[in-house]
């Protein structure tokens, strides 16, 4: 009896992220909701320009790769050209919050029936460490040598609160993977992400926290500790839209 195994959705190339990199994890989180839902073989995903540049390599259906902060909306046209396809993008947060704001925004309150993966580890990763629209306030990056000082950088995105105030998103939830507990529960909202799409009700975003030793300067270990202690207070845990759920508490 086979209670573990490799998800087909991903294929057998090794990763290449960095030890202690919880990008892995997300990854293997995604392919196991498409295999699952039993819609590897039609879904298509998007990767622009970070950390998740090389996703075509990982993930075992088609990949579209999108300029620098663009994959909602290549994702967008994919959809509306492909209704019957599942198309997700999977997005670091200075991807998602910096240069994509606008893009994520409008395909958010236009309700486009995508599914977001949204990777926040407060922290440009693939481009050397810089301070991100979601770095805490306070934390020190390459660009924030003393600091993100907030009197001159402004606070940090709140990316699921933001998008929760529109009025056109489905389904945002705020998940980690730091735990086993946390794990599950991440689990359990990206493939909810994914059958909202197949139901047809619209945008879903999974904002996923996350860490980055290598950037973060820490040991794989240190970094969860981090996480735990710095990033989950400001960026709490939680379903921060959900509007089936909501509808069906008002009937």
């Amino acid at each position: 009896m086979v209670v573990f195994e490799k998800p087909k959705a991903l294929t057998d190339a090794p990763f290449h992220y960095c030890p202690g990199c919880t990008h892995g994890i997300i990854h293997r989180l995604v392919a196991e909701a498409l295999d699952e839902l039993g819609v590897t073989g039609k879904a298509v995903g998007v990767a622009p320009v970070g950390c998740a540049v090389m996703a075509y390599n990982y993930f075992a259906c088609d990949m579209v790769e999108a300029a620098h902060g663009r994959a909602p909306a290549v994702a967008t046209g994919l959809k509306r050209c492909m209704p019957e396809n599942v198309i997700f993008t999977y997005q670091g947060d200075g991807d998602l919050a910096s240069i994509g704001m606008a893009e994520t925004v409008h395909s958010a309150t236009r309700n486009e029936n995508i599914t977001i993966i949204f990777v926040n580890n407060a922290i440009y990763g693939m481009t050397g460490g810089q301070m991100a629209p979601t770095s805490l306030p306070g934390q020190v990056t390459q660009t924030s040598p003393y600091g993100r000082d907030v009197a001159t950088a402004g606070y940090p995105v709140k990316v699921s609160e933001m998008l929760s105030t529109l009025d056109g998103p489905e389904y945002i939830e705020r998940v980690a993977v730091n735990s086993v507990k946390n794990v599950k529960a991440a689990k359990k909202a990206i493939k909810k992400a994914f059958q909202n799409q197949i139901e047809g009700k619209g945008f879903s975003l999974i904002e996923v926290v996350s860490t980055c030793p290598t950037n973060w300067g820490m040991t794989p270990s240190n970094a969860l500790k981090w996480l735990e202690e710095n990033m989950l207070p400001y960026y709490p845990l939680g379903v921060y839209k959900d509007r089936s759920a909501a509808k069906k508490e008002d009937e």
